[in-house]
């Protein structure tokens, strides 16, 4: 059964940093590539990062040189460092295979809002 656990998020103040885990069932981890999608208010969910997994990474223009992404293969979770944040950076972000599954499935997501 696949399933998808986020954590991590949070209020934080403009500029300050976050550490988004998120824990994977092994069967999907293991042959997927991973990847982080953010969904802000009113808007269509979007990739901000991914990774393979032989680690080669890929991240939006947004947060370039700001966001790392890693996984951790012997505890099947991926992991998101969130630097330099910034109001916009705020919305509901999830993790899931990169394409999303076919099935459809969505963990809960974890909510981080960037505010003063």
């Amino acid at each position: 059964q696949v399933q998808l656990v986020e954590s991590g998020g949070g209020l934080v103040q403009p500029g300050g940093s976050l550490r988004l885990s998120c824990a994977a069932s092994g069967r999907i981890f293991s042959i997927y590539t991973m990847g982080w999608y953010r969904q802000a208010p009113g808007k269509q969910r979007y990739l901000v990062a991914r990774i393979a997994i032989g680690g080669s990474t890929n991240y939006a223009d947004s947060v370039k040189g700001r966001f790392t992404i890693s996984r951790d293969n012997a505890k099947n979770t991926v992991y998101l460092q969130m630097n330099s944040l910034k109001p916009e950076d705020t919305g509901v972000y999830y993790c899931n295979t990169y394409p999303s599954l076919s099935s459809g499935y969505w963990g809960q997501g974890t909510q981080v809002t960037v505010s003063s």
